[in-house]
């Protein structure tokens, strides 16, 4: 973390980290350096994604069972809430649930009830609602389908500000707002004609702005194929400025209300994901839902259903079951060279080697005594990571206490 910081003013940017499982920890690692630069924390701005219940829903990279995994969220809710005021303790995120297979009421119930969940969990923790939400964001997808796409972002704002006014009892104004980030859809990229997704991300990101994205990340035409190279990176990033500077879309708030289209769409999607989290609710809740295996399993079954409906050309992707050709994927792409995996075995066996050993084994043993208890775990995490553990040693630690969930079925 040291080296990836070298020579950023961590007191005047602020820090996205897409990061779930090991989150506090990745936290702790950035504070270290923030304290050993002698930068008051209360200076330090940014987001950390945390959102681990959306991992057993559709990503899959977890490590502890479900419940002690949100003790962990609502750990750094509470740390944050006292030392690092302005960091955005969570991105509750749909990006993923869309691109397991999720349909986009599915995004929206998904998403807004581990957000209940989130809430639930901070209240029982014993902070106050008004405390904390107005540090809450969200994470979706932008897919293809460019008005229901606009209808769904507007449709979560309204049914997010309702589920805040109404269930938790928020007063702020804050505490009631959406605050999403989009990003287009990995899952739409196609490897064949590769430059036809440079189309695709533009109307997805165009759908972002008009449904009242707060920020947004374009997607680069090649990724279907490789990591982005510089070019395709750029690229992307221009589609943003055009959308942002030429297209005018920016200039008003909320520029398609009042389209009959738009609203009866706003109007169902706000329908349809109300009842589905009702559906949840009558589970016991997102965290027993997941234990059940309800939202897995319908994500699963709608994505069974868009794969066929392509296969069975009932779903038109163009250039991959019509409109094709023949031709050769585009020369340069960006290719990794292996050594840099070596390179980093290496860094890591040099730190262990260099630290004091005694005072690493002490405070991962911290970490371990902290988890039986209900103490807040961040304290003992940050000292772990400034003793040099690594975040492998610290999840080990963790798992010897709150054990590995395994998926059933």
């Amino acid at each position: 973390m040291e080296l990836l910081l070298a020579g950023l003013p961590l007191d005047r940017i602020t820090t996205s980290m897409t990061i779930n499982a090991t989150a506090a920890t990745l936290l702790a690692l950035y504070l270290a350096v923030a304290d050993g630069r002698g930068i008051a924390r209360s200076s330090l701005g940014g987001t950390i994604q945390n959102d681990i219940l959306k991992e057993y829903i559709a990503r899959g990279t977890y490590i502890y069972p479900p419940r002690p995994s949100l003790r962990l969220t609502t750990d750094v809710f509470a740390f944050c809430r006292a030392e690092v005021p302005k960091w955005n303790t969570i991105s509750i995120s749909g990006y993923h649930i869309r691109e397991a297979g999720s349909d986009a009421v599915q995004e929206v119930a998904f998403t807004l009830a581990d957000g209940i969940a989130y809430v639930e969990a901070a209240l029982s923790a014993g902070l106050a609602v008004d405390e904390f939400a107005a540090r809450l964001s969200f994470f979706f997808n932008a897919h293809n389908n460019l008005l229901e796409e606009v209808a769904k972002f507007r449709a979560a704002r309204r049914l997010w500000a309702r589920i805040m006014r109404e269930r938790f009892g928020a007063r702020g104004a804050r505490s009631c707002a959406l605050r999403f980030h989009a990003q287009t859809a990995g899952s739409t990229l196609q490897a064949q004609q590769p430059l036809i997704n440079v189309v695709r991300t533009a109307y997805q990101a165009l759908a972002a702005v008009l449904g009242g994205a707060q920020s947004i990340h374009t997607n680069s035409y090649d990724e279907a194929l490789a990591l982005p190279t510089e070019a395709s990176a750029t690229l992307a990033l221009r589609t943003q400025q055009v959308i942002a500077y030429e297209s005018g879309v920016a200039d008003l708030v909320d520029p398609l209300g009042g389209s009959y289209a738009i609203e009866q769409l706003t109007d169902e999607i706000e329908q349809r994901a109300g009842d589905l989290i009702s559906q949840i609710d009558a589970r016991g809740g997102m965290v027993a839902a997941i234990e059940g295996g309800f939202p897995q399993q319908a994500i699963e079954g709608r994505a069974y259903e868009y794969q066929r409906a392509i296969e069975e050309r009932r779903k038109i992707i163009v250039g991959v079951n019509e409109f094709t050709t023949d031709e050769l994927p585009p020369e340069g792409l960006h290719r990794l060279p292996p050594e840099l995996e070596r390179s980093q075995v290496e860094r890591v066996r040099e730190t262990r080697a260099q630290r004091d050993e005694r005072s690493a084994q002490e405070a991962l043993r911290a970490v371990g005594a902290a988890a039986g208890t209900s103490d807040n775990l961040m304290p003992p995490i940050v000292a772990a990571v400034k003793a040099r553990a690594t975040v492998g040693e610290i999840a080990t630690e963790l798992r010897q206490v709150f054990g590995e969930y395994q998926r059933s079925g």
